[in-house]
């Protein structure tokens, strides 16, 4: 394993994931100086999050054509100007358009780059568990670098977001110089044949886990101080341990995994959503950020597995399976935003949560009749 390129790629990716983190860590802003309501920002969460979903497949079946290594800088600068951008003005149609244009940006970027990352690995499990550690780095970081920036001197200071793009530029350039990042298959993808009925049971997984994960992300913030009884801090302090579990959950996944199985693993991490989303939603108090620890856990505990699993069903097109895997069934939670928001609106937020509890449990269904790949 060639790891000196994967550390390279693993902290690019930090720098480009801030910029999902970095949209539903403004809602609670957008609430406070603009009066947006809850519909208001889904629709935000959902511009983020719909132009991924369409683009990133495109980018991953253009990744298994030809090698695109100079998009991944470009994404990176693309990524972080758009939601640097959000902020500027008051305009509710211009944040929309600046937010898409970052999602443009982040679903560019992880195609090639989960591709790279397989290739200079050698179909490292554990390079690829490093490699999604440095994005739910870069998740966690974001609610910390957005309270640092806007909540000490509004929106206004948005454009000062753009400095993670910037460094994430020059990380993707050094990475690629060294790794010389080819368009060459590894041999399993040469021999390998394709199985679309199980990656399409995986897919419906992930599409479950992504729309529990962009519902709490929208809200947990807002939610966490109705039921603490606290102020903003309250709500940054949920969002973060929302997004850090994901760093002891990606590399606790890669070594459960090489105990256990990828199937088993990710099939306990869904049943381990069910019961702590449960706790977010009824259990008031403190105690909600343990039960928001634990859904963290279960979230990012199958999130690396997802990406090898996926490229392994598809050994042929692992550019494609990335791009579904990373980008279209994770951003389709963001087209469930909306009407979570709506929901809220017309009845509470409580009410709106509810459903996703029921969501991983469905995933965990799908789950039970797949089988180790090939």
């Amino acid at each position: 394993m060639r790891t000196r390129p994967i550390t390279l790629l693993s902290l690019a990716h930090a720098c480009v994931d801030v910029y999902q983190g970095a949209v539903a860590s403004l809602v609670p802003f957008f609430v406070a100086e603009r009066a947006y309501t809850y519909a208001a920002v889904s629709g935000i969460v959902l511009a983020a999050s719909l132009l991924s979903s369409v683009v990133q497949p495109v980018f991953g079946a253009l990744a298994d054509r030809r090698p695109v290594p100079w998009l991944l800088p470009v994404s990176v600068v693309v990524g972080g100007l758009g939601v640097a951008c959000a902020g500027i003005g008051g305009s509710y149609p211009l944040t929309l358009v600046a937010v898409a244009v970052s999602g443009i940006g982040v679903a560019a970027y992880h195609p090639e780059a989960a591709r790279a990352a397989r290739l200079v690995s050698g179909g490292s499990h554990t390079a690829m568990g490093w490699f999604s550690l440095g994005g739910n780095a870069g998740f966690a970081t974001a609610p910390l670098l957005v309270a640092a920036v806007v909540g000490t001197g509004g929106l206004a200071l948005s454009p000062l977001l753009v400095l993670p793009a910037l460094a994430g530029a020059v990380l993707c350039v050094v990475a690629l110089r060294r790794a010389r990042v080819s368009g060459g298959a590894t041999a399993r993808e040469a021999a390998g044949r394709d199985d679309w009925a199980s990656f399409a049971k995986l897919s419906g997984a992930i599409v479950c886990r992504s729309i529990v994960f962009v519902g709490l992300s929208a809200f947990i913030g807002l939610y966490a101080q109705q039921r603490t009884g606290s102020g903003e801090l309250s709500g940054t302090i949920a969002l973060f341990v929302l997004y850090l579990g994901g760093a002891a959950g990606t590399v606790a996944g890669g070594w459960l995994a090489s105990r256990f199985g990828r199937i088993p693993v990710v099939r306990w991490s869904y049943a381990l959503t069910v019961a702590s989303v449960a706790g977010v939603v009824f259990v008031p108090g403190p105690l909600l950020f343990l039960f928001v620890a634990g859904t963290s856990a279960g979230l990012y505990v199958p999130f690396s597995l997802h990406v090898t699993l996926g490229q392994d069903y598809l050994p042929r097109r692992m550019g494609t399976a990335s791009g579904i895997t990373l980008g279209l069934t994770v951003s389709i939670g963001g087209l469930a935003s909306p009407v979570l928001g709506a929901l809220a609106d017309a009845t509470s937020l409580h009410t709106a949560l509810l459903p996703l509890i029921a969501l991983p449990a469905i995933g965990w269904l799908l789950l039970s009749t797949l089988d180790e790949p090939g």
